[in-house]
């Protein structure tokens, strides 16, 4: 009885994933043909899908660039621990390599009292007043500063608060304000690049829905007879929502472009400036893993203002 059952079922069930499969087939090859047969208004939308998605792209690339950058640039950020007077210079030295070893810190500096009231002899103007003095008032410091990986300010506040703890420091005192500022200039940054992206993706499928509604309206009596003959609303809608799929991938494709097209403008430039400051720092590309994102993002897009667009249009098709 199962053999007899389920042998029909087979072929039927293999013969629907065909018809299925074919069905899908002429869609696709039939939007892209579409497209093909209006090229240059294809390429107009398929231009402004391109530079809608090249934008939020090429400021998340800037936005990465300045964090590379900036992880090479000499901040100045620094730590002066202020020792206890008197303290011996070879205890100072010891100190100071104590402090070397830890993977926090990238190099520490030993100012004694004498070179640090030569500096402010030097800087401040009073070296005559300052030779009246029958004693050093300065105590020894120790210049530390931090690894340039330490870019979170509470991390670098709990370093700096073990440090005053430690025998023979008088203070820790750190100036915060280079990497606060530095944190908030990153997350207005990245705050904004998420902004422009999600204005740009809805600008996207406002652009395409429009399009393939107006594709719908010059196809409306195609549409209304093959209602009249039985065809689903599934059948008619799935040419529309591959091309916008195809008006979605083709768009990246060209936003990629543009976006590498604007490195490469500017490479040059970055180089020369970058030169002057004896770096060898060049900018920061598309890898593959963006590219793919940029391609299934536009194509996510696409489909979503076509599906958008049909659902809502077909449905208002019937025949007269």
């Amino acid at each position: 009885m199962n053999t007899e059952i389920t042998q029909p079922v087979k072929p039927e069930l293999h013969s629907r994933l065909v018809a299925w499969a074919v069905s899908h087939a002429r869609a696709f090859f039939f939007s892209l043909g579409k497209l093909y047969r209006a090229p240059l208004s294809s390429f107009m939308t398929m231009a402004v899908i391109g530079i809608a998605l090249a934008l939020p792209s090429g400021l998340y690339l800037i936005l990465k660039n300045m964090e590379l950058a900036a992880g090479g640039w000499d901040t100045g950020a620094r730590v002066s621990l202020f020792l206890k007077p008197g303290m011996p210079s070879k205890d100072q030295r010891a100190l100071a390599n104590q402090l070397r070893e830890r993977a926090e810190i990238e190099r520490v500096t030993v100012i004694t009292p004498d070179q640090a009231l030569k500096e402010f002899k030097q800087s401040s103007g009073f070296g005559e007043a300052l030779n009246a003095l029958d004693d050093n008032p300065l105590p020894p410091v120790l210049v530390i500063y931090p690894d340039p990986g330490m870019t979170d300010p509470k991390a670098i506040e709990v370093m700096v608060e073990n440090l005053r703890r430690m025998n023979n420091v008088e203070d820790a005192v750190l100036d915060m304000r280079w990497l606060q500022r530095l944190q908030a200039i990153l997350a207005t940054a990245k705050r904004t690049v998420i902004v422009v992206s999600g204005m740009l993706a809805l600008a996207v499928i406002l652009v395409v829905g429009n399009t393939i509604r107006l594709d719908i309206q010059n196809r409306r009596q195609e549409i209304e007879v093959a209602k009249l003959i039985g065809a689903t609303d599934a059948f008619i809608r799935r040419p529309f929502l591959y091309g916008g799929i195809w008006y979605g991938l083709l768009g990246a494709f060209i936003g990629i472009i543009l976006v590498e097209a604007s490195l490469g403008l500017l490479q040059g430039p970055v180089q020369r400036l970058a030169g002057l400051y004896e770096s060898n720092y060049s900018l920061l590309g598309l890898s593959g893993v963006n590219g793919l994102w940029i391609l299934c993002t536009g194509t996510l897009l696409g489909w979503f203002g076509s599906w958008i667009a049909v659902g809502r249009h077909i449905r208002d098709i019937e025949p007269s």
